[in-house]
């Protein structure tokens, strides 16, 4: 081969190859970053055919993902470590391309704010409900919130804070930061309006809550028209002013069919203007204030088969408090305790409230009632001063007929990693869910859980509101067997941790909806 056709062979060889192979966009090579990971990468090649697939490897032959085509653009959740990983992709004539990517993924930390909304409009006093994790050994130190650029308003030791700021009207670029045991920090920014003080503060019903008919509504207005307010009405839809009434507060029951209804409280002031509060309820077949109710038994299980038992020896102890003052949102909340030596011991309160043994009056001896009911609501307040002990907190909702078991297990692992797990009957585990589950110290949280059982009979886990963020989960699972069993049943299970840690949890408010 002469000089001149050997040059013109490596072109043609340079040409080729410098069109072909792996160009990564994310993550960076030695970037150190909190999962999921995000994977975007593209191909080109010299096959005239082009390229057929893409593949990330995390480790050496572990294929973590593949997508076809000749771009991937995806998540993947790692465990905290150094992952040495290979994005690759394969031809169609045979041939494949490699870009190597080192990263190092740690545990996520941050800050969870859940009052007041990012980009929402409050009165003063404005509350900030928060709470931090963090990757540091050592813990948190305290949390603190800027209501500008290096104005620290407030500081509170350890992982969560409960407090009330009182700011002038105006736009905030508030920050809520926590600081670590280890030198580091996060933060969390929160943009707010602080307006005059105006406004409609609604007591009752709950928001996203369930209630039967007639529903109680319980509110006040305040105004910074110098003429004060004129009068107050409440919608039960858009344009469907359902009762108004002269003054400043309103005390009315309203008789609703069953169904959802996006109400809004309105206040209109003496000098033209008006302000409103929204509130969501589900209105239908209820039991109210269960927590306060007879009829609640108890049982421990314990690893490895977490069978009930009671009494159960020192391995696991609990203790059940009805008619507490303080804290409470009614006036009578009820304290759950858990307490043992058994590490990993759980304990479970439940209650039949429909068919068999019913509390509520309600046995249906007929089984008239009970294959009928489709659509269920869980609503409660839960408060504990030492949350961070709890392996994990359970609200159940369950129904048995006709030898079948619907049980819709809802679990928020606390200490077990902030997460919601949901229950599959039929492979006997849980399901995580991927929502995260961040219930405050030392405050009142609201959860709302609503699920279904479908036409062919199958569990529907519909959403879950915590402190007014609701997730959807729409996954659903097959019945487990459960022969015998007939009725409607709610339960509460408190799962102790490594140690079984000693703590409780106040409980109000606890409202069971069906229909």
């Amino acid at each position: 081969m002469s000089k001149y056709a050997f040059w013109i062979v490596s072109l043609l060889a340079f040409i080729s190859s410098a069109f072909a192979g792996v160009t990564v966009t994310s993550p960076a090579n030695g970037a150190a970053l909190q999962g999921p990971v995000p994977y975007v990468a593209s191909a080109k090649s010299s096959c005239s055919k082009g390229v057929g697939s893409m593949g990330i490897y995390t480790a050496n032959g572990v294929l973590a993902y593949v997508v076809g085509g000749a771009s991937l653009n995806t998540n993947l959740n790692l465990n905290p470590g150094t992952y040495n990983t290979v994005v690759e992709e394969w031809d169609n004539c045979g041939g494949a391309a490699t870009a190597a990517v080192t990263i190092t993924v740690s545990s996520p930390s941050g800050v969870s704010v859940a009052s007041p909304g990012n980009g929402g409009t409050v009165t003063s006093p404005v509350n900030y409900v928060a709470s931090a994790t963090t990757s540091c050994s050592k813990g948190i130190g305290s949390m603190g919130i800027y209501t500008s650029q290096g104005a620290l308003a407030y500081v509170a030791n350890g992982a969560s804070l409960n407090t009330n700021l009182n700011l002038n009207p105006g736009t905030y670029n508030t920050v809520v930061e926590e600081w670590d045991n280890c030198g580091g920090a996060a933060t969390t920014p929160v943009t707010i309006t602080v307006s005059s003080q105006s406004g409609v503060h609604v007591t009752s019903p709950a928001n996203n809550g369930v209630s039967s008919s007639p529903v109680n509504f319980i509110a006040t207005a305040t105004t910074s028209c110098s003429k004060g307010i004129g009068s107050m009405g409440v919608y039960t839809s858009q344009g469907a002013l359902a009762y108004a009434v002269n003054g400043a507060s309103l005390n009315t029951n309203l008789n609703l069919n069953p169904g959802t209804y996006h109400a809004v409280v309105e206040e209109w002031d003496n000098c033209g203007g008006a302000s409103t509060s929204p509130v969501t309820i589900t209105v239908g077949n209820a039991f109210s204030n269960l927590q306060k109710s007879g009829g609640w038994a108890a049982a421990g299980q314990g690893p490895p088969k977490f069978v009930d038992c009671n009494p159960c020896g020192s391995q696991i102890t609990w203790s059940m408090n009805q008619g507490i003052k303080s804290p409470s949102l009614s006036g009578s909340s009820t304290q759950f305790g858990i307490g043992g030596t058994g590490p990993y011991w759980d304990v479970l309160f439940n209650n039949h409230l429909i068919g068999d043994y019913s509390s509520q009056g309600m046995p249906d001896p007929n089984h008239t009632l009970v294959p009928t009911l489709s659509n269920f609501t869980y609503d409660v307040y839960f408060y504990g001063t030492n949350l961070g002990a709890s392996q994990a907190l359970e609200f159940d909702l369950n129904q048995f007929f006709d030898g079948m078991g619907f049980i819709w297990g809802h679990e928020c692992r606390i200490a077990g990693g902030n997460e919601w797990d949901i229950w599959d009957d039929t492979s006997n585990q849980w399901i995580p869910t991927g929502i995260g589950c961040y219930p405050v110290n030392n405050a009142w949280n609201h959860l709302t859980i609503q699920v279904q059982r479908t036409s062919g009979n199958q569990l529907l886990y519909e959403s879950i509101t915590l402190n007014g963020v609701t997730n959807p989960v729409n996954q659903y699972y097959n019945p487990g067997s459960a022969p015998g069993w007939y009725g409607v049943t709610v339960n509460y299970q408190m799962d102790g941790n490594y140690e079984q840690s000693p703590y409780s949890v106040y409980l109000d408010e606890l409202t069971f909806g069906y229909q």
